[in-house]
């Protein structure tokens, strides 16, 4: 229902621009602008339900590998596939990189991939790492993989489209034919368009990261409870969560599109906010200490540590 909702406000997104832009260049030509949208609409919606796993994983530099390549990290995931009741193992890969990340992308279950840093595979013990990947499968088998793999898509084009169309827009002179003397220019609900049309083509790219955050911060503490139950063992992911905060590196490979689909920030500006217990609203990620204080708390280790000491933890003082 969500993906349905999401790809049906990315089309009326994208209608409205190009009725927009129609209208600007002249009332006659918004039709076309119209359709010229729908088109682009259909194309890029079907794009993003078949393809989005693919330029996920292409954008984040990931490639594939076997067991004969990382036998433990493969052998892991499909332990996990049975724990998680999963039909088949995702397909695995891995990006070359110091940092600690990891994602999940797909657009169901059976069409799924795990993709985790070298710097994850070197620095977490088996029970982090088994707490990590059982976060990512808790995505899968929730198909939160679906609606967030196609927000990378629809969000990054619905950017790139705007400001294709707005420069197009200026290096063709706003008001098109109206300049011309030919144009009903003082007709009121015509100016009433064209101030909207211009409006909704400018805050587009503000649209799309709203879309963006359709992806709810719930959906995160929901994925750490339930790999948690897949593992049995919520210190392991809560350990993973103090080390992926600890030793945040920037993550070269990744932008806005994408951020969402990691378990946590990529970027390091953002990870060590989080640290501070401090996030805002456009942020995609719900506060790490929260989170681990959420996992503590499964075990009955929330009075373990207070918030000043998980703090001192944390920033490793």
């Amino acid at each position: 229902m969500k993906s349905a909702l999401l790809v049906s406000l990315f089309i009326i997104i994208i209608l409205g621009i190009g009725f927009g832009v129609g209208f600007i260049w002249g009332f006659e030509r918004a039709l076309i602008g119209l359709v010229i949208a729908a088109i682009i609409a259909t194309i890029m919606s079907l794009t993003s339900y078949y393809n989005s796993d693919k330029i996920a994983l292409s954008t984040s530099g990931a490639k594939p590998v076997t067991r004969a390549d990382y036998p433990y990290y493969v052998n892991t995931v499909e332990g996990l596939t049975i724990a998680a009741g999963l039909p088949n193992p995702p397909r695995t890969y891995i990006i070359e990189t110091p940092a600690m990340n990891a994602f999940a992308t797909g657009r169901d279950p059976q069409h799924a991939a795990i993709a985790v840093t070298t710097g994850l595979l070197e620095k977490c013990n088996r029970l982090e790492l088994e707490g990590v990947l059982a976060h990512e499968m808790s995505h899968i088998k929730d198909y939160d993989i679906r609606l967030a793999s196609m927000i990378v898509v629809l969000v990054g084009l619905l950017v790139i489209f705007s400001e294709i169309m707005l420069r197009m827009l200026f290096w063709g002179g706003i008001g098109g034919e109206r300049r011309e003397g030919g144009g009903d220019g003082g007709n009121p609900l015509q100016i009433i368009l064209l101030v909207v049309g211009l409006a909704f083509l400018i805050l587009s790219p503000i649209l799309g990261r709203l879309l963006q955050l359709a992806v709810s911060r719930r959906r995160e503490y929901l994925a750490d409870a339930s790999g948690a139950m897949i593992t049995r063992y919520p210190e392991g992911l809560a350990s993973a969560l103090e080390k992926l905060t600890d030793e945040a590196q920037p993550f070269p490979r990744t932008s806005n599109a994408t951020a969402h689909l990691f378990i946590v920030q990529p970027f390091r500006k953002e990870a060590k906010r989080h640290k501070r217990n401090k996030t805002t609203l456009w942020e995609t990620h719900p506060p790490i200490m929260e989170r681990i204080k959420r996992l503590r708390g499964m075990e009955g280790m929330e009075g373990m540590y207070n918030d000043a000491q998980m703090q001192a933890r944390l920033q490793g003082q």
